[in-house]
C-alpha cells in the first residue's frame, strides 16, 4: 500500500526545482539541508562544481551528489542544467549559485530575465560594477526573484532589514560595521602577544579564511558588502567610489599563493606597529566599513575606543550599526556569527522557501 502511494509522489511534478552551482564548504553543507525535512517541498534536478555536472530531471539526491560529479565524465555547460530546470515541471525553477565565480554571476541577470529565480551567496555582480547592479534591478522587473541573503553577513537579517525600512518610507543616513568574520576573529585575538603572521596560520587553518587569505586581507571581500548594502539603500555608488585600504603589503600582492603563505611574517611588523600607536591611544584596531551621508564609502582599519560597539565583539561576529532617519539617536544594530557554510546554506535554503 505504501509503495503504489509514494510511487506516483516521487513522479509528481515538486512545487519548486532548483539546480546547485558549486560544491566547495557552503554548497555541500547547503546539499546537507537539501536532505531534511525542510527541503521536502524542492527538487534538486541538478549539481555542478568548476568541472563537472550530474543531470537528472526526475530528481537527484542530494547525499549522492559528490559520488556522481565524482564519477561522472559530464563537462561544464550550463544549458542541460537549465533545460533539467525546465523540464521538472516545477511552479518556481531556481538556480542557487554557491560559489565565488564572476563568469557565474554574471550570468544571473541573464537567468532572471529568461524566468529563473537566483538564489546566491556570490557577490561579484551586485557588489561588483554600478553597470552589473543596474542589470539586475532591469531584470528583477518582470517578476523574478533575486535571493541575496547570503551576501552580506552570511545570513545575517541585513539586507531583509534594510529594505523593510525603507518600504515604510525610512531612508539610510550612516552606515558602520564589521563585515567580515575573518578579520573580526582576526582583529578580536588580535592583542600583541603573538604576531598577526601566527593569528592568520590560525584563522586559515580554522577555515575561517579563504585558502588565499589575500581575499580576506585584501578589503575587497568588504567593499563588496559595503556596496551591496548602500545600493539596496539607494546609493548609486560605483566600486570605484569606495576607499579601500588593503592589509596586504605591495611586495606580495602579485606573488602566487604558496610565496604568500610563505612570506607572511612581512605582515607583522606594520601592524605591530599600528597596534601599538592604536594602544597608546587607549584604543583597538578593528577593520571597519563606513558609508556616510554624502556616499562616502571607506573600509579599512580603524582605532576605536573602548565603547565603541565594535570593540566589544567576539568570535566571527559581524556588526552592522545603520542610522536613519528614524533609528536616528540611537543606530539599530545587527549583530551575530558572519562567517561559516552552514549558516550561509541556511541563507540560501531560506530564499529559496521565501519564494
Amino acid at each position: 500500500m505504501n509503495a503504489v502511494a509514494i510511487a506516483p509522489q516521487a513522479q509528481s511534478a515538486p512545487r519548486t526545482a532548483v539546480v546547485l552551482l558549486g560544491t566547495g564548504v557552503v554548497g555541500r553543507a547547503l546539499l546537507t539541508l537539501l536532505g531534511t525535512p525542510a527541503a521536502r517541498s524542492l527538487r534538486l534536478v541538478g549539481a555542478a562544481n568548476s568541472k563537472r555536472q550530474h543531470v537528472l530531471a526526475e530528481g537527484v539526491a542530494p547525499a549522492d551528489v559528490a559520488q556522481h560529479l565524482a564519477r561522472g565524465r559530464e563537462g561544464r555547460d550550463n544549458a542541460p542544467l537549465l533545460a533539467a530546470l525546465d523540464a521538472a515541471g516545477a511552479d518556481r525553477k531556481v538556480v542557487i549559485d554557491a560559489t565565488a565565480c564572476a563568469t557565474e554571476a554574471s550570468r544571473h541577470a541573464e537567468w532572471l530575465a529568461a524566468g529563473y529565480h537566483v538564489v546566491t551567496a556570490n557577490k561579484a555582480l551586485a557588489g561588483g560594477h554600478l553597470s552589473g547592479w543596474r542589470a539586475l534591478q532591469q531584470a528583477t522587473s518582470t517578476g523574478s526573484v533575486y535571493g541575496d541573503a547570503a551576501t552580506v553577513g552570511a545570513g545575517l537579517p541585513v539586507l531583509s532589514t534594510l529594505r523593510r525600512l525603507r518600504h515604510c518610507g525610512d531612508s539610510l543616513l550612516t552606515l558602520e560595521g564589521v563585515f567580515s568574520g575573518s578579520l573580526s576573529w582576526l582583529f578580536n585575538q588580535y592583542d600583541g602577544s603573538r604576531p598577526f603572521s601566527a593569528l592568520l596560520r590560525d584563522a586559515r587553518r580554522l577555515g575561517f579564511t579563504e585558502p588565499d587569505p589575500r581575499s580576506d586581507l585584501s578589503g575587497e571581500d568588504v567593499a563588496r558588502k559595503l556596496l551591496i548594502i548602500a545600493r539596496n539603500a539607494g546609493f548609486a555608488l560605483g566600486s570605484d567610489e569606495v576607499e579601500v585600504e588593503s592589509l596586504v603589503p605591495e611586495a606580495l600582492r602579485g606573488v602566487d599563493t604558496a610565496t604568500f603563505l610563505g612570506r607572511l611574517e612581512e605582515l607583522d611588523e606594520p601592524l605591530r606597529a599600528r597596534h601599538a600607536q592604536a594602544a597608546a591611544n587607549g584604543k583597538v584596531l578593528r577593520y571597519l566599513a563606513r558609508l556616510n551621508q554624502r556616499g562616502r564609502a571607506r573600509v579599512g582599519l580603524v582605532e576605536v575606543g573602548p565603547d565603541h560597539p565594535a570593540a566589544r565583539l567576539s568570535g566571527t561576529d559581524n556588526q552592522f550599526a545603520l542610522t536613519t532617519t528614524r533609528y536616528h539617536a540611537t543606530p539599530l544594530v545587527i549583530q551575530g556569527p558572519g562567517a561559516g557554510p552552514e549558516i550561509t546554506a541556511q541563507a540560501l535554503l531560506g530564499d529559496v522557501l521565501a519564494l
